[in-house]
């Protein structure tokens, strides 16, 4: 991806270190190159040796490799992620397990520096509405530990930042399709062009079609989405760079329950449960984002950030069991916006030092005519200011510090902090410790919810006095760049420790009160992960990633100190304390093999392995083993070139990574395969 280069360091310096948006390295294969320079962690350019905590880079020809349709799926290659298909239940990304939450709450996702989180996706990422097409990443850097410091609240336990492709760099229009099984029907057109002498654009229309999951006794799946997404950039003189990106997207699942009790003469069901009938899930995500870049001197740069981004969601339907004015019931539903302004100073106040600062603003609003009955819109405000510091007194050290402060109008204050020590033992081998503390605080819905299915029954109700979560963890590093051998190896080990885990429970079993979110569980975090990547050939590279996770739990005092109604059962505990002993695998790992062919072809494998875990109290998700194929023809005539591949996942079979209903998969995740063929003129 190109950026600025008319001010060298000023410009181009400002996006790297502000946002992570320009490649450090000329390499076009970031992920099996030397190790790189990242930008997300401290949010200053650094070596990957000098960054305060474990990296992952993944570049567009891995994604490409990794035969993905949808983004979530490539997150298998990261180690300590999980991951699982869209169905009747939204997808997920998780890092290190803890995922009772719907929308995945604790990994921050951003985009071009816009998070993704949502006060209508209780404060999570909907993985339906991905505001940008594979085809338009250039890179994704995965911080894989704490970063409340830099990003706030939702980096809980790690980072996903998305970089796009510099409009500079796409000329002309292109136009890709894929057509295979289970209804897949996709369709990308893309153009770029210049925008006068100083200026280029790139715009994106993708739609999504598929038939979901293969159907399974009481439910129906599908998906599809429609993208239009613009991004431009101008040279404002020497010193000034402007950003736009504005789009939307819009997303249908389907939801449901076929009727159990109702059969035809064939014993098979026809009919949607009154209760939770078949019914789209409507969705969509709107947004608008501007960054000005100035270049201050040759070691300054500022930026200043603004974005708007409105989220709307319908699922709706009329439970004929509940009353008149509450039968009208629409979970979902209806409506959530963000304002963010955001200034970044980066400068080298001394030598051997470099620091970053800033602040942000914002406003979430949510409203609900189900989850907020009689609330109407809800408002909540959050600032934050941030420093972080890297220092290199000598040239076998590096240190990182930084330090956050976050007020939250409905959570109050809470402060974050790191430190970090990387010794470069050799120029081949560095050792780092840190450690991190971090805080997540709970959504909207969290703290205000009024979920009724009568007046004087309750379904959800908000506790306004929870406290946030918080996260101690500790790590040790060990990165090892082998040029000779063109190998690497990232190891990490780590102990996190989550205090006060927010948890959805009935803790009175009072109709008038209903569920509400309570610090339940303190939980220990305990593991090794590890990325390994090698280019034995010159046509051939691997990458291998293994992680081995132990999770343990308490209640907490407040917990042990009174009767919870719910707790008291032991089935109750039982399930609560398997959700958070087996909410990430015992182990899981990953391979990637992309090997150059003859005749100008291209192949790669990707084959996973996963113990069993559980997403949901009531889920079992048994162990899998899975391999994704591709196979392509890149070809090119004069001026005019494209590709033809041909894609199959879950090669080896059908598996289940969701949900398990007795000895049999709920959720069966079945071999797809398609032909892709792009044309670029």
């Amino acid at each position: 991806m190109k950026v600025v280069t008319r001010t060298g360091s000023g410009i181009a310096l400002t996006v790297a270190t502000v946002f992570g948006n320009a490649p450090a390295v000329a390499d076009d294969n970031l992920f099996f190159s030397e190790l790189p320079v990242v930008a997300s962690v401290s949010r200053l350019p650094q070596r990957q040796v000098d960054a305060p905590t474990a990296v992952t880079v993944i570049d567009r020809e891995t994604i490409k490799a990794a035969g993905v349709r949808a983004l979530n799926d490539v997150f298998r290659l990261v180690p300590g992620f999980q991951t699982f298909p869209h169905n009747t239940d939204p997808a997920r990304v998780t890092y290190h397990g803890i995922t009772d939450e719907d929308f995945s709450p604790r990994v921050q996702v951003l985009v071009d520096g816009r998070s993704l989180h949502s006060p209508l996706f209780r404060s999570g990422v909907n993985w339906a509405l991905m505001p940008v097409a594979l085809e338009d990443i250039e890179r994704i850097e995965v911080v894989r530990g704490s970063n409340t410091t830099s990003y706030g609240t939702n980096a809980f336990l790690g980072v996903i930042n998305i970089v796009t492709v510099d409009p500079a760099l796409v000329r002309g229009v292109s136009v890709a399709a894929n057509h295979g099984s289970q209804g897949v029907r996709d369709y990308t057109l893309r153009a770029g062009a210049q925008l006068g002498e100083d200026g280029d654009f790139r715009l994106t229309y993708q739609q999504l079609d598929d038939n979901g999951l293969e159907n399974q006794y009481d439910w129906i799946d599908s998906f599809r989405s429609r993208l239009l997404d613009l991004r431009a950039s101008w040279r404002l003189g020497v010193r000034d760079g402007l950003e736009l990106n504005a789009g939307r997207i819009e997303g249908v699942l389907t939801k449901g329950r076929l009727d159990k009790d109702f059969v035809n003469a064939q014993g098979e069901l026809y009919r949607s449960d009154p209760g939770n009938p078949i019914r789209d899930f409507d969705q969509s995500s709107s947004w608008l984002q501007l960054r000005w870049l100035r270049t201050l001197s040759e070691n300054s740069d500022f930026s200043l950030r603004y974005a708007y981004s409105v989220d709307e969601a319908r699922d709706d339907y009329v439970d004929p069991e509940l009353p008149a004015g509450f039968a009208h019931v629409d979970e979902t539903g209806d409506r959530g916006s963000r304002n963010e302004i955001e200034a970044v100073h980066t400068f080298a106040p001394f030598a051997k030092t470099r620091l970053v600062w800033g602040g942000s603003w914002r406003e979430d609003t949510l409203r609900s005519k189900t989850m907020l009955y009689g609330e109407g819109k809800v408002v909540r405000e959050v600032s934050r200011a941030f420093a972080n510091a890297e220092w290199t007194p000598l040239a076998w050290f590096t240190g990182n510090a930084g330090v956050s402060t976050e007020y939250d109008s409905l959570a109050g204050n809470n402060m974050s902090s790191r430190a970090s020590g990387s010794f470069h033992i050799t120029s081949q081998n560095t050792f780092r410790i840190g450690y991190a503390r971090g805080w997540r605080t709970a959504s909207i819905l969290d703290y205000r919810a009024n979920y009724r299915s009568a007046a004087d029954e309750a379904e959800l109700t908000g506790n306004r006095r929870l406290p946030a979560e918080r996260l101690d963890s500790w790590e040790v590093g060990y990165l090892g760049d082998w040029k000779d051998w063109n190998m690497s190896l990232d190891v990490r080990r780590f102990q996190e420790h989550i205090r006060d885990r927010l948890f959805q429970i009935d803790p009175n079993r009072r109709d008038d009160l209903g569920d509400s979110m309570f610090p339940i569980q303190d939980i220990r975090i305990d593991g090794v992960e590890y990325q390994w990547k090698w280019q034995p050939l010159a046509r051939t590279r691997l990458a291998v990633a293994q992680s081995f996770v132990s999770i343990g739990s308490d209640y907490t005092q407040e917990v042990q100190a009174q009767p919870f109604g719910t707790l008291t059962s032991r089935d109750r505990r039982r399930r609560i304390d398997a959700l958070a002993r087996d909410s990430a695998p015992r182990r899981a790992s990953s391979l990637l093999w992309i090997q150059k062919l003859p005749y100008g072809l291209e192949g790669s494998v990707a084959r996973y392995w996963v113990d069993p875990m559980k997403w949901t109290r009531n889920t079992e998700a048994r162990g899998y083993v899975r391999t994704d194929a591709r196979l392509a023809y890149p070809f090119r005539a004069g001026t005019q070139g494209g590709e033809i591949a041909w894609t199959v996942q879950s090669l080896n079979g059908d598996h289940g990574e969701f949900k398990a209903d007795g000895d049999r998969a709920d959720r069966v995740v079945g071999r797809r395969h398609w032909v892709s063929l792009r044309l670029d003129f």
